[in-house]
């Protein structure tokens, strides 16, 4: 077995729901990052009660193309404003990504005991669906849209829908609205703050 199968099975032991719960939320939502907080508080309260287990980020992307910059643009902002009470991996100055994923759940297999690992990544959708934050229970396959094999990811996810897929997905990810992207990282940062907060993350390390 390779060593990232060992580091998957490692990260993801606890079993999923057998119903998938996913939620949508649109960046022009006035509400969308409250919506997105209280989700991500039952999430927290379902699958990490009294957060016994260390809350992971895997932020998951490149800066060298404008639509797949969302993860490490949400894990900069993440790294700014909770001060490491998450532990985030993928930023801008050290993106995860294709080439360094596998490399990447090692060491956090390594480092972490039983960790809470939420994923991050940009996604491309239908037409209707460009603008949507998506949440939900599970692992994310990163890299499907543009036929990469990647193992999956996360206890829970945020996926941010970029752009339409379907078609030169490279292409369109280049091309992609870096205002859009901008949105959706400070929304989905933002949210990650206010709900580690809630749940006394940050006021519990302010002691």
């Amino acid at each position: 077995m390779k060593r990232w199968h060992q580091a998957v099975a490692t990260l993801f032991s606890r079993p999923v729901p057998a119903q998938e719960e996913k939620y949508g939320f649109h960046t022009d939502d006035p509400f969308c990052v409250p919506k997105l907080v209280r989700v991500l508080i039952r999430y927290f309260e379902i699958y990490n009660p009294g957060q016994e287990r260390p809350t992971v980020v895997i932020c998951i992307g490149t800066d060298r193309s404008t639509g797949d910059s969302l993860g490490p643009l949400v894990g900069s902002k993440l790294k700014d404003i909770t001060r490491g009470v998450l532990h985030v991996y993928g930023t801008l100055d050290e993106p995860v990504h294709a080439t360094n994923l596998n490399e990447t759940l090692e060491a956090i297999a390594e480092k972490y005991k039983d960790p809470f690992v939420i994923a991050i990544d940009a996604c491309l959708g239908r037409l209707e669906s460009v603008g949507y934050i998506s949440l939900g229970v599970g692992p994310l396959k990163p890299g499907a849209g543009v036929k990469k094999d990647l193992p999956p990811i996360g206890n829970i996810h945020l996926t941010g829908i970029v752009n339409v897929g379907g078609y030169m997905e490279f292409l369109v990810l280049q091309n992609t609205r870096l205002s859009l992207v901008m949105k959706m990282a400070n929304q989905i940062a933002s949210s990650l703050f206010f709900c580690s907060y809630k749940i006394g993350n940050l006021s519990t390390a302010r002691a």
